[in-house]
């Protein structure tokens, strides 16, 4: 991770020989991405895409604790609960055409996955071409803990993990090192901490593949591998409730502490995010699946789960969220399906052929 810096701004740029550095500068928030930091994201690259002497972009978070923990979801609170989440809305249209731009950039696109990488910062990251991680690496997608859905890519991601292991980890909101990063495709390399000034230093005027095999090495073991049998058996079932029937059932010690995990998630949440992910396991382009996601995001602030998540988990912090409905049986097929639903005259229209 990028040592403090005295400048304010909340995206720091700056070229090194032939590397243009980005640098998210909210240490204290752990980077979490707003609107402001999306544009100036994207400004960033629409620059250094023309921009001859440019041959590498490099991504790092400032501060000690991780690259970036996701969207500013205290803001998104504030937002449902003052104006109805249309700023919100906004901000995902901005960051789903970043993450889209970022997995299309035609440079190489080094991401240092250092630290917490969590929600929309698994979106500036690990769309790219190059994604780095470390031992202190710890990437997740936990939205269903706040009442909301993956988004930023992530059940692209997520369905193209081996067997249904993107299926746990959505479900469940599970964060994984960097072993389980690298088995989930969500990272390619493993370089030392220790190393990642060296490695960043050495990109300003090497090719990256040159500088990759120089400072990349064996990540340690991951824990996924081993428990796949019981993943794989469990979450291919058609519905959440089986799911939890089957990991109950299992005789796993490990799948009984999924099931009570997920069971501790919005239902809401947990059936919307299940349907996200077989629909987007059949979508053939990851533009295909942001615009469905925009349509699922912008339909999940619009109910009481996600306010209430997040007041339980970072404004009231008593971790208690009171869910609506309580229970799985509760949500019904039309609840999850009106999430999908096209927006009249508001899509995202990244796919060709749409918006």
């Amino acid at each position: 991770m990028t040592t403090a810096a005295n400048d304010e701004a909340p995206v720091l740029q700056h070229v090194e020989g032939r590397a243009g550095h980005i640098t998210l500068n909210r240490p204290r928030a752990i980077n979490a991405l707003n609107h402001a930091m999306v544009r100036l994201m994207d400004e960033a690259l629409s620059a250094w895409e023309r921009a001859d002497d440019i041959r590498t972009v490099v991504l790092t978070g400032n501060g000690t604790r991780g690259l970036c923990a996701g969207g500013d979801i205290r803001s998104i609170h504030d937002d449902i609960r003052a104006g109805g989440g249309a700023a919100s809305v906004a901000f995902w249209r901005d960051e789903y055409r970043l993450n889209a731009r970022i997995a299309r950039f035609p440079k190489p696109y080094v991401a240092v996955m250092d630290g917490i990488v969590m929600g929309g910062g698994v979106g500036v990251s690990a769309h790219g071409s190059v994604r780095i991680v470390t031992e202190r690496s710890r990437i997740a997608m936990p939205e269903t803990g706040i009442g909301f859905v993956p988004d930023v890519g992530g059940t692209y991601l997520l369905t193209r993990t081996p067997g249904e292991l993107g299926t746990h980890l959505a479900l469940t909101g599970s964060a994984v090192g960097a072993g389980d990063a690298l088995l989930c495709g969500l990272a390619d390399h493993y370089v030392p901490s220790e190393r990642l000034p060296e490695f960043t230093a050495a990109l300003a005027d090497a090719d990256v593949s040159e500088v990759v095999a120089r400072y990349a090495t064996a990540a340690p073991g991951g824990e996924l591998a081993a428990h796949r049998e019981w993943i794989d058996a469990c979450y291919c079932a058609d519905s959440v409730e089986e799911i939890v029937d089957r990991l109950y059932d299992s005789g796993e010690r490990a799948a009984k502490e999924a099931a009570e995990t997920v069971l501790g998630k919005s239902p809401t949440s947990l059936k919307v995010t299940l349907a996200a992910l077989r629909r987007a396991s059949a979508l053939a382009s990851l533009e295909e699946v942001l615009d469905q996601e925009y349509r699922v995001s912008a339909t999940a602030i619009t109910a009481p789960d996600m306010v209430e998540g997040i007041r339980a988990q970072v404004v009231d912090k008593d971790r208690d969220p009171h869910w609506s409905p309580a229970e799985l049986s509760q949500v019904t097929d039309a609840d999850v399906d009106r999430h999908f639903l096209p927006r009249e005259g508001d899509e995202l229209g990244l796919a060709p052929g749409r918006g």
